[in-house]
């Protein structure tokens, strides 16, 4: 009797001492919401490819640029994938100038090649940005070499030979007049003009090439070369 007794009393206990069932499912619960825990865990993506139209926020020259100087731009229209605007207008772009080279003075031309590395949101939400430019509309005589992005001053072959042209007849002309005064003799002004020809050539023939010369403003294309990984809690944050 006693030892039945004793049983029941031990069953009463526990069954005291135990939640009732479905308590520990519902703490759990209450503990992570859903809609908090999808928008904790829930990330945005741009797309490899995706791009993104910006405007300079300062000039660019090959005249003057150095490699590893900064560049500063800024979206100038919304980018958005699905009805989410994951890249609102007036967001902050960094980058860098990665090569540059001057206009040769026989060969070559002006090369610029930039690449963009960070989007900066207003809030401040920042994220790493592999960027490069894909084209550049709002520059003038210029077009893009290559995949990489590098932007190359337009030729110049015609416009030279009519700037050799036209310093040779300059010269040829001042040197014949000059010939001719200091010697007195048609001989003297053939002998100026030829030599003054040929100066006026040589020197628009060693001139240096145009640089290539992005303004303030001037807007570019820039493409997204691998996805990039958003935080969507923060990312609403500013675009609301």
């Amino acid at each position: 009797m006693r030892q039945i007794i004793a049983a029941v009393l031990l069953s009463c206990l526990g069954f005291c001492q135990s939640p009732p069932a479905g308590s520990a499912t519902s703490a759990a619960q209450q503990e992570a919401k859903p809609g908090e825990a999808r928008e904790a865990g829930d990330t945005l993506t741009i797309p490899t490819g995706s791009r993104i139209p910006v405007a300079l926020q300062h000039a660019i020259s090959t005249k003057s640029a150095r490699e590893g100087d900064s560049v500063y731009a800024q979206t100038t229209f919304p980018f958005v994938v699905n009805d989410r605007v994951l890249v609102p207008a007036g967001t902050y772009i960094q980058g860098r100038i990665t090569s540059v080279k001057r206009g040769g003075r026989l060969h070559g031309r002006a090369e610029l090649l930039m690449h963009f590395t960070t989007l900066i949101y207003p809030s401040g939400y920042t994220v790493v940005l592999p960027g490069s430019v894909e084209n550049v509309p709002g520059a003038d005589k210029t077009s893009m070499k290559d995949k990489e992005g590098t932007i190359r001053q337009e030729s110049e072959k015609g416009d030279k030979a009519i700037k050799v042209a036209r310093n040779a007849g300059y010269g040829g002309v001042t040197g014949g007049a000059l010939g001719g005064i200091s010697t007195g003799s048609r001989t003297g002004a053939a002998i100026g003009a030829g030599a003054g020809g040929a100066a006026g050539a040589a020197i628009a023939l060693l001139s240096r090439g145009s640089d290539v010369r992005l303004e303030q403003g001037t807007t570019i294309e820039m493409e997204v070369q691998r996805p990039i990984t958003l935080d969507a809690s923060r990312i609403s944050k500013t675009t609301h």
